[in-house]
């Protein structure tokens, strides 16, 4: 997998909050998990499923509007365009 980096940093509260989203997620998922074992209704399970997307789908969003304010705006400034390429083909394989 490649990895791009940008001189852009983060803030602290940008990057709590994220944490925090990813381990409600993993959260769900780990009663997901949870529950699998425990033979419980299907149904339920996949009620917990969505909780699950949700919040993965909820933290990328966060993570794409932070990337568009600062990191794209900051590499366009820079005329880093290149970074734009970058981004819709981040923006492909997260809406896969």
């Amino acid at each position: 997998m490649e990895t791009h980096s940008h001189t852009h940093h983060h803030s602290d509260e940008h990057r709590r909050e994220v944490s925090n989203r990813l381990a409600r997620a993993i959260g769900h998922l780990q009663k997901v998990k949870q529950m699998v074992e425990n033979d419980e209704d299907c149904s339920d399970v996949l009620i917990q499923l969505a909780a699950v997307k949700s919040a993965i789908n909820n933290t990328g969003k966060v993570i794409l509007k932070d990337h568009l304010e600062h990191c794209i705006v900051h590499a366009v400034e820079e005329g880093e365009t290149e970074i734009i390429d970058e981004l819709n083909d981040a923006i492909d394989k997260f809406i896969k």
